[in-house]
C-alpha cells in the first residue's frame, strides 16, 4: 500500500465519519455504496477503527455505534477482505483466537444439524440431549470474550484506543443475552422459541468473528509491542480457553528474551527498604541485630508487622475476591485466590475502573467512585443469583485515612450461598461437615 500524507489521511477519515453519521441519520447502505467505494481504495482496518474511535471521543454515544456494527461490518465487507487476517502463529494470542473462532464455527453447524433434529411437538429425549451437550459446550465462547475483555482490551487502551474496546464489549454482553435466553428457552422446551433464538445467536457470534478477524486482530497485531503480546500470552491462562489448548510454538519467554533490552549493571549497593519496610530476624522478636536466622523485610501495619510475602498468602487466602482501586480510579490490586468468582489478569493492574466493566455498567461505577470521592457514601453492595446455584454478594467499601480523605475503593466478592443455607447452630468441630 503506498504511504499516504496525514493530511490525505485524515480527509479518508472524516470522509469514513461522515457515512457513519449519514447510516445513523438514516441512509440505507444501498445510498451510500457508491461513495463509500471512492474511499475504500487505500483504507486499511485500522483506520476504520480510528474512526470509530474519534466518533466516540467526540461524543458519539457508545451504543449508537453498537447498533451500527453489524452495519458496518456489511458496508465495509469488501474493504476489509483486501487487509487479509493477521500472522498465523501456533501459540500467538492471536492464533489462539483465531483457532477458538474456527471451532466456534464447527460448533455452530453441530448445533444447527442438532436442533433441526428437534420436532417441535414431541421431541425425543436423545435429539433433546444431543443439543443440550452441544449448546452447554458451545457456553464455553464466554472465555473467549473474558479473554479479551481482560487481556487484549487493556494494552490497546494504553494505546489510546479505547473506543472500538468499548463498543465490542456491549456486543459480548448482547451475545451472553442471547446465550441465556437460549438457555431458559430450552429449559422451558419452547422449541420454536429456541430455533429462532438459537438463529439470533448464531448470527450475532459470527458478526463479532468478522470484526474480530478483519478489524481487532489486525489493529493489534499493528498497535501492540511484543513485550504486550509477552504479558497477554502469560496471563491468558488465568482466564481459560474456549475449547483449545493453544500450541507452544510462540514462545514467551522467548519473544521476551529477544526483544528485551541488554541488561543494565547491577548497583553497586542494595536499595533501602521501602518506607514502612523494617528488617525483622527470622525469629520474629525485632529488628534484625542479633543475627540469628536471615533477615526478612516486614511491613509495619497499624497493628503488628507482616511480611510481604505474608500479607500476600493471607489475602489470597480469604474466602472472598478483593480488588483494589487507588483514588486516581486505577486498578491497583486484586487477590489471585484458587476459586475467583469474577476473572482478573495481571493485564488488570494498572486499568482504569471504567475500562473494567461493560459500557452499561460503567454509570453505576461513576456513581459509586464519585459518592465515595464526595463522602456522602462509604459503602454499595448488589447481590447476584447466578444459573446453577453460586449466590454472589458483591460489596464495594470507600477507604479513607485518618484524615478523612479518599484514598480509594475495595470491592470484595463472595459466593454466599453456603452460607444462607446454614441453620440451628454447630458449636462442635466436625471435619466431616466442611
Amino acid at each position: 500500500m503506498p504511504k499516504t500524507s496525514d493530511s490525505t489521511r485524515n480527509e479518508r477519515q472524516e470522509a469514513l465519519k461522515g457515512i457513519i453519521k449519514d447510516l445513523h441519520a438514516g441512509a440505507t447502505v444501498k445510498d451510500l455504496r457508491k461513495r463509500f467505494a471512492v474511499l475504500i481504495k487505500d483504507t486499511s482496518a485500522e483506520e476504520i477503527a480510528d474512526m470509530e474511535n474519534a466518533l466516540i471521543q467526540e461524543g458519539f454515544p457508545v451504543e449508537e455505534i453498537q447498533r451500527l456494527c453489524e452495519v458496518h461490518a456489511e458496508v465495509f465487507d469488501k474493504s476489509l477482505r483486501k487487509a487479509g487476517k493477521p500472522s498465523k502463529i501456533p501459540g500467538h494470542p492471536v492464533h489462539t483466537y483465531l483457532e477458538e473462532n474456527r471451532e466456534a464455527r464447527r460448533r455452530l453447524k453441530d448445533m444447527k444439524r442438532a436442533l433441526k433434529k428437534i420436532k417441535e411437538n414431541r421431541p425425543g429425549d436423545r435429539e433433546i440431549e444431543a443439543f443440550r451437550e452441544r449448546f452447554e459446550a458451545f457456553r464455553e465462547i464466554e472465555k473467549h470474550y473474558a479473554r479479551k475483555e481482560n487481556q487484549l482490551f487493556p494494552p490497546l487502551e494504553a494505546t489510546g484506543f479505547t473506543g472500538p474496546t468499548k463498543v465490542m464489549w456491549g456486543k459480548h454482553d448482547e451475545i451472553r443475552a442471547h446465550l441465556k435466553s437460549a438457555a431458559d428457552l430450552l429449559a422451558a422446551g419452547d422449541w420454536a422459541g429456541l430455533k429462532e433464538r438459537f438463529g439470533t445467536l448464531a448470527s450475532a457470534v459470527k458478526k463479532m468473528m468478522f470484526l474480530e478477524e478483519r478489524i481487532l486482530f489486525p489493529t493489534s497485531a499493528r498497535k501492540l509491542k511484543t513485550s504486550d503480546w509477552v504479558r497477554i500470552k502469560n496471563g491468558e491462562p488465568a482466564i481459560g480457553y474456549a475449547w483449545i489448548k493453544p500450541s507452544a510454538v510462540w514462545d514467551a519467554r522467548l519473544a521476551e528474551s529477544m526483544s528485551a533490552p541488554a541488561a543494565e549493571p547491577a548497583p553497586s549497593a542494595p536499595a533501602a527498604p521501602s518506607r514502612g519496610a523494617e528488617k525483622l530476624s527470622a525469629g520474629g522478636e525485632g529488628p534484625a541485630a542479633s543475627g540469628i536466622g536471615p533477615a526478612l523485610e516486614t511491613i509495619r501495619l497499624s497493628q503488628g508487622r507482616l511480611t510481604p510475602e505474608q500479607i500476600d498468602l493471607m489475602l489470597r487466602r480469604l474466602p472472598v475476591d478483593i480488588t483494589f482501586v487507588d483514588e486516581n480510579d486505577r486498578v491497583a490490586y486484586y487477590s489471585d485466590g484458587p476459586e475467583r468468582i469474577f476473572p482478573r489478569s495481571p493485564e488488570v493492574i494498572g486499568r482504569k475502573v471504567q475500562n473494567c466493566h461493560p459500557p452499561k455498567s460503567v454509570h453505576i461505577v461513576n456513581e459509586i467512585v464519585q459518592a465515595f470521592k464526595e463522602g456522602t457514601k462509604d459503602v454499595a453492595e448488589f447481590w447476584i443469583q447466578r444459573e446453577g446455584g453460586p449466590f454472589i454478594h458483591i460489596r464495594y467499601f470507600a477507604v479513607r485515612d485518618e484524615a478523612g480523605s479518599y484514598r480509594g475503593t475495595i470491592e470484595v466478592s463472595q459466593d454466599i450461598a453456603p452460607l444462607r443455607a446454614l441453620q440451628g447452630e454447630r458449636r462442635l468441630l466436625n471435619w466431616e461437615m466442611l
